[in-house]
């Protein structure tokens, strides 16, 4: 597997990008991981990045976004926070990976079994972490409202509700990256890890 330059990366398209995630993570389901000399790629990559994505996800150990997709050093922005939400640091980096730096596709990636959801839909407080929840809560009580209880099949549905909401806040917050969404410069979409049988599953 090449590493990522400058002209694989001009001549990737948004679509380029999602099919090498969605192929990155059939390998890595089926553990058939792309051949790579991952020292070859420090000394390459120490020139310059030139990254075709970057992805917002969740700090948990289970969901490494660069396993995930099966990509090697220099090929994705890997942007993590608990409950993979959104704030105006996440909000500059994922500018700067797409309008600096020319990632073509960005991917919001919740995933199951989430703590940090969890943790919302339980009303847990506790220092900073009551601060970072409370972006969690808009998902929360979108799910509160049709559902009779919080059980576990509401909860997955808060998470999915997440990942959507912080694409819509990226949208919003951002006009930069909805300028290069608009354009066709670069696509935003969600996506759902399963954390049982490693697949990625893409919201449209």
């Amino acid at each position: 597997m090449k590493t990522q330059t400058k002209i694989i990366q001009d001549n990737l398209t948004p679509k380029d990008a999602h099919t090498n995630l969605v192929e990155g993570n059939k390998r890595f389901v089926h553990n058939l991981k792309a051949q790579r000399n991952l020292q070859e790629q420090v000394i390459e990559t120490s020139k310059g990045q030139y990254p075709f994505a970057v992805i917002l996800s969740c700090i948990d150990s289970r969901v490494p976004a660069e396993l995930v997709f099966d990509q090697g050093i220099g090929d994705i922005f890997s942007v993590r926070v608990a409950g993979n939400i959104v704030n105006e640091d996440i909000l500059g980096s994922i500018e700067y990976g797409c309008k600096v730096a020319g990632s073509k596709i960005v991917v919001v990636m919740g995933h199951t079994k989430c703590g940090a959801v969890t943790a919302a839909c339980n009303n847990v407080e506790l220092g900073n972490i009551t601060l970072l929840l409370n972006k969690i809560k808009p998902a929360v009580t979108l799910i509160e409202a049709l559902k009779d209880e919080m059980d576990e099949e509401a909860i997955e549905e808060v998470a999915v509700n997440n990942v959507k909401i912080s694409i819509d806040r990226i949208r919003e917050e951002s006009p930069i990256l909805a300028d290069l969404e608009h354009e066709g410069t670069i696509r935003i979409v969600g996506a759902i890890y399963n954390v049982s049988t490693g697949k990625v599953d893409f919201i449209k």
